[in-house]
This record gives structure tokens, sequence and C-alpha cells, in this order.
């Protein structure tokens, strides 16, 4: 396949002058599609994304439409929309560059996803690291508001919306949707105890609905072009376009829009391949949470249902790839390393597992590892795995199981080397001529 492949919609104004301006987003047909809703019914309008297949892109791959219809439309209490741009996940990296190049369509998408569950408070969750994204979307909503687009009478109509546009404090575990809401309210982000849901009761114990940017942005082209036309992209199940976004030992890396279930060799072969003189060793197919594949998946369908069946998770689509030159167990150090760092500490199998998961792999590392260490790893992945809180600590499972699974010699071999003898690691440095900083030279500079 070509880059004919690429099925540029939410990326398809990325190259355009100026495309973060409202000027510009209405000169391409910019909020059409919301006036289009605004003249609907809000079953209709649910209805629509329903039968367009839109699945949630945060991860969880959750039915779009199906999440609006579950809001009690009979509770009394205010009903509330929230988007998810808390983007943590190692090697995800296709929202911030969304938001960065055309905010106005998340912007639309949330007064089209607003109106249809009846909401009439939307809230942005921006993880507060990427001031500059930030700012770009704090200037859309306000441009949205001086349009009339947001506020009293949106377009011209009896339907008020307001948008808030909250910048958050860097925590990850502010991306799962129910310590994303508790820090929205003020609180210490950590994970809820469910149910209840927040379809039920979400954001100050009201209905809400807490969906990914992406989901988000991907409604205004399903409004404007029809369901079968989304359906049209994709596989049965997983239907429509998505972001993947390939880092690490690539020629060309960045965000490839493409249908859901095209291959990893594809996505590969429009990134330019693995680096010049080297050979692909293994690679996540959905960010670092997810159990790791191998050149012998190259040919899986990227939709949720081929990873599932190949024995990972689809996730963010975050695809690290990585060269002969990597040390299996050093970069299994390092997913683990973060995810012991961002837990939130509130349940005791993510707490203490990932503290003595990083423990036994940084012995390993270091070539002090004792007979039987890889077992005990994969005993204290089993006492973490599925009794956690949240997905996290299943996270950080996943990608020493699989691991261990693919390279248990390169673990076992900690007992006795260590990695950066077996793997030095200047040979993995991507920049040539960058290979060794000291301390004192990366002070200096």
């Amino acid at each position: 396949m070509s880059v004919d492949t690429l099925t540029p919609i939410l990326t398809d104004n990325w190259d355009v002058p100026e495309a973060w301006k409202i000027a510009t987003y209405e000169a391409q047909g910019g909020y059409q599609a919301a006036r289009k809703a605004l003249g609907m019914t809000q079953a209709d309008l649910i209805t629509l994304v329903k039968d367009s297949g839109l699945r949630g892109r945060g991860g969880a791959g959750f039915p779009t439409g199906v999440k609006w219809s579950f809001i009690p439309q009979d509770n009394p209490n205010p009903k509330y929309l929230v988007i998810n741009c808390d983007e943590s996940e190692p090697g995800t990296c296709k929202d911030m560059p969304m938001l960065m190049a055309t905010p106005h369509t998340l912007v639309e998408g949330a007064i089209i996803a607003s109106y249809a569950v009846n909401a009439h408070h939307a809230f942005i969750y921006v993880r507060g690291e990427v001031l500059h994204v930030i700012r770009r979307l704090q200037k859309a909503v306000a441009d949205a508001y001086a349009a009339g687009y947001l506020g009293k009478g949106v377009f011209g109509t009896d339907y008020d919306l307001d948008i808030v546009v909250h910048a958050g404090a860097g925590a990850y575990i502010c991306g799962e949707e129910t310590a994303l809401l508790d820090s929205l309210e003020g609180r210490r982000g950590q994970p809820r105890l469910r149910p209840p849901f927040p379809a039920v009761a979400g954001l100050y114990a009201s209905p809400t609905v807490v969906n990914n940017a992406e989901s988000i942005a991907s409604v205004p082209a399903i409004v404007r072009n029809g369901a079968d036309w989304y359906k049209s992209m994709g596989t049965e199940r997983s239907a429509g376009a998505t972001i993947y976004s390939l880092s690490g030992h690539v020629k060309r890396p960045g965000q490839y829009e493409a249908p859901l279930g095209t291959t990893f060799r594809t996505l590969l072969d429009l990134a330019g391949g693995v680096r010049d003189g080297h050979q692909l060793k293994f690679f996540t197919p959905g960010g670092s949470s997810t159990p790791i594949f191998t050149p012998a998946q190259l040919d899986t369908a990227l939709d949720y249902e081929g990873v599932s069946a190949a024995g990972s998770i689809l996730g963010t689509k975050a695809l690290q790839i990585f060269d002969e030159t990597v040390s299996v167990v050093r970069a299994t150090l390092r997913w683990v390393e973060f995810y012991k760092h961002e837990s939130c500490g509130k349940c005791t199998p993510c707490r203490e597992g990932s503290w003595w998961l990083v423990q036994t792999l940084r012995n390993l590392e270091a070539g002090k590892g004792h007979e039987g260490d890889v077992d005990k790893l994969l005993d204290v992945c089993d006492n973490v795995s599925m009794k956690s809180f949240c997905t996290l600590a299943d996270g950080f499972v996943a990608n020493v199981t699989s691991s261990v699974k693919f390279f248990r010699d390169e673990f076992e071999a900690g007992y006795h080397t260590p990695a950066w003898e077996l793997f030095p690691y200047e040979k993995s440095v991507y920049f040539p001529g960058r290979e060794r900083i000291t301390v004192s030279e990366g002070a200096g500079q």
C-alpha cells in the first residue's frame, strides 16, 4: 500500500497556513456541522453517531454514541461533557498536535456532543505541561464566544453552552476518567470506586459524559458527511480512521491518519521503515501500557479486534519502534519507573507492586540479579494484575509479562551481565554525535 492509504480527516488542514484561526477554519466549512446538528433532534444526533460506529479514541474503544445514550435525561441534575485531553501515555502524540493545529475542530465537536446529551457546560481538561496548547485552545474558545458560537443562544438558537478550558497539574493518573473528575472538582486526582459510573454520578455527582479529544473532534466530520461515509473506512467492528503515532527508530516519526485495520507493516513503510542498517526488534501497538509485539506481528490489523486477537491492546495507537540495539530489560525498566512515579498510591497492589518491579528490574539491568528473579517478576505481576482501582497497574504488568514472554533470555542474562554490556546504550541513540554527554557537560549547556 502507498501514501494513498492515508485518510486525512482530522489532519486534513494541519498544513494550512494559520489553520488554528477561526476565519481559516470557517473558510474550510468549519462550524457548518454544528449548525446542522442543532437543527436535529438530540435523539437523532445520538443515533447518527451510533450508526457511524465511532468508538472511543482514548484507548477503551467504547462506542461513543452508546456512551452518550447512557445519560439519564430524567435526572434533574445538570448534565456535563468532559473532554479528556490529558494525553500522557509515553509514545502517544495525537491530541496535542491536533489541538495545536486545529483547536476549532474540538470546539465544534464539543458543541455538537454537548447538545446531544443536553449539557450546557463542557470542560476541556488539558495536561498542564503543554502551555502552548492550552493558550491556543483558550484563544479558540474565546473566538467562538465572540462569534456567537458559545454562550447564550448558540448560533441564534435557544440552546446555551459554556466551555471551560481547565489545565491539569501534570499527573498521568488524571487520564483515568474518574481521577480526572476528582481533579476538576479540586481534589487530589485518584480513581473512584465504581459504581456509580460517571454517566449517573460524575462531575459534581451529576450525569457526565467523558470522551477523549480525538473522539469528540471526529464528530463534526460524521455530522457533515453521514454515518455511511464514516463506516466506509476501517473494519466492520472498528469503523473510521484514526491517528497512529509512530516514534522511535523510524526514519519519519510522526502522526499518520489511516483507517482502523491498517497493518503495522503498512504504517512502518509510510514512515520510511526502521533506520538504515538496523532491523525491527519489538514495538508497542498502543503505548507503553500495552503488551509488546515483535516482527511476527508485522501484519496484524491495527484495529480493536485484530490487536486483541494477537494478544495486545490497541490503546492510544502509540507505536513505539525499537531496533536490535535496544535492551528490552532497560526499556521495560524505564516504562515501569514511569508508572511507579505516576501511581497515585491509592491501592496497595499498584503502589507496592510497581516499587518491587523497579527494584528487581534495576538489579537485572545492572547484572546483579539472582537466580529466580525473572520468576519473581512474573509472580509480582500476577499479584498486581486485575487487583487495582484502575488500569494503571495492568499497564505496567502488561509490558513486563510480554517482554519476559518474548525475551526471557535477556532478562536471565541479568543474573551475571549488565544490560549495557550486551547492548551498549550509545548504539541505540537515534542522533549521531549525541551519544555521550557527561553530567558536567550537560550542566554547562
